[in-house]
């Protein structure tokens, strides 16, 4: 009997999960991965500044579902056969140490993303997986009895064959044909990065980028550009979207965790927005107005005679301070004993809401995240196999699921490409997902 053939198209984080993982559920399958560009792992290379933040420090697989947006709960169950806890132990038998940082995001010890990309370049050969760059997929077709046949589009010279890896000396047909495929393409930014899966039958929820910054055009906030602030509220009015965290400014207005989590939450409301609205900053989240004037009130008697730009609140920087103060209307020359309780008044109140017009977007670098793709009820979460399509599976965010900032994303890669890899290898779902994870 020949060994199933198991078929990848995508060589990002959950393709290459589900093909090593798929290899040690069943070692004498044949799987090859198709990479469209000339390298693989590429988001893996830049996520996290160049030190790509794994996964993050939440080993309870419904509580790290409420950190999704959209999927939250079609991957209860996931997080229930492969959590963070797993994705640690697997790295770790793989000879990759994590570290948490104090925010909760989990990075390699090394500090580079490197260090993953070798684990799993190494991984890879060592399991006998195909990796195949340069080679896209044109099309796809379902053959009567049940396989696929794969029409890979980076034809050279009119030859009927492709380059297989980066030495080139191998070489494989134009037409692959596979008993399992699995799509792991990543987000669909536009339509027709999803087409595939809709050749096959799935339907695609509307794209709409997710996790990206605010542009603001503030003279001042902009001449504050590298300023952060570690905790700050910010929120949309009438939107229902609230969060709390790092805020960043930057020279096209703001961005940090806190403003990629609103971004997050309120991806398709802030799209049916046009990205125009206004944002209300809170920038002393811990203090509440009474609590403000109690300080400025102390400060009347201990230094009177002391300029009020002069004089931060902390953990404000001093700069963003002055800034805010001048916006409230105080003059720079006014001194603590000189302000009247109707300018005390309008401080406070700029303190605790600023507001900001927000005139457009930029995708976050780093992250690349979507909102929208192959319907989520279309899918087995079980198994990750398409419910339209025998023999079909799907991984990481070609699904209509992302989540926050903060190794969210690349945890769900790794769930459903280890769900999707054992499945078609044969295994079904079940518990102890660290001891098969590492042996």
């Amino acid at each position: 009997m020949n060994p199933r053939r198991i078929g990848i198209v995508g060589g990002g984080a959950a393709g290459f999960f589900a093909a090593l993982a798929c290899a040690e559920a069943q070692p004498g399958a044949e799987i090859f991965i198709l990479e469209k560009t000339p390298q693989f792992l590429s988001k893996v290379k830049i996520s996290g500044g160049g030190r790509c933040n794994v996964t993050h420090a939440c080993f309870d697989g419904r509580e790290f579902s409420t950190r999704f947006p959209r999927g939250e709960r079609a991957l209860i169950a996931p997080f229930q056969q492969f959590q963070a806890g797993d994705t640690v132990a697997w790295f770790a038998v793989h000879g990759v140490q994590l570290k948490t940082e104090s925010d909760g995001r989990m990075f390699p010890v090394t500090d580079s993303s490197q260090t993953i990309i070798d684990c799993l370049l190494g991984a890879a050969r060592a399991a006998g997986v195909k990796l195949m760059t340069n080679s896209g997929v044109e099309s796809v077709t379902k053959t009567p009895d049940g396989r696929f046949e794969l029409t890979l589009s980076n034809r050279s010279n009119g030859r009927a064959d492709l380059p297989v890896g980066p030495d080139a000396r191998q070489r494989v047909p134009a037409v692959l044909g596979c008993d399992r495929l699995l799509l792991a393409t990543g987000g669909c930014r536009t339509p027709a990065l999803g087409q595939l899966a809709v050749s096959l039958g799935h339907t695609l929820e509307p794209p709409v980028p997710s996790l990206f910054t605010f542009h603001i055009e503030v003279p001042w906030l902009r001449e504050l550009a590298g300023i952060s602030v570690a905790s700050a509220g910010v929120s949309v009015p009438g939107a229902g979207l609230d969060e709390r965290g790092a805020l960043l400014v930057t020279h096209w207005g703001l961005s940090g965790p806190a403003i990629l989590r609103l971004s997050a939450w309120g991806a398709r409301k802030l799209h049916r927005m046009n990205y125009s609205f206004p944002l209300h900053v809170n920038w002393l989240p811990q203090l509440n107005a009474e609590k403000l004037a109690t300080e400025f009130q102390s400060r009347r008697d201990s230094q009177p005679a002391k300029w009020i730009v002069n004089s931060p609140v902390p953990p404000l920087p001093a700069r963003l301070w002055e800034q805010l103060v001048l916006a409230s209307g105080i003059a720079r020359e006014t001194r603590w004993s000189a302000l009247s309780r109707a300018a005390q008044h309008k401080l406070v109140q700029q303190l605790r809401r600023t507001e900001f017009a927000v005139s457009g977007k930029s995708l976050n670098q780093d992250e690349f995240v979507t909102c929208g793709g192959v319907r989520l009820g279309e899918v087995n979460f079980k198994t990750m196999e398409s419910r339209l399509c025998s023999g079909l599976f799907f991984a990481g965010e070609l699904l209509d699921l992302d989540g926050i900032t903060g190794g969210f994303n690349f945890q769900a890669a790794w769930t459903t490409g280890w769900i999707a890899g054992r499945a078609m290898a044969g295994k079904g779902s079940g518990s102890g997902a660290i001891s098969s994870a590492g042996s």
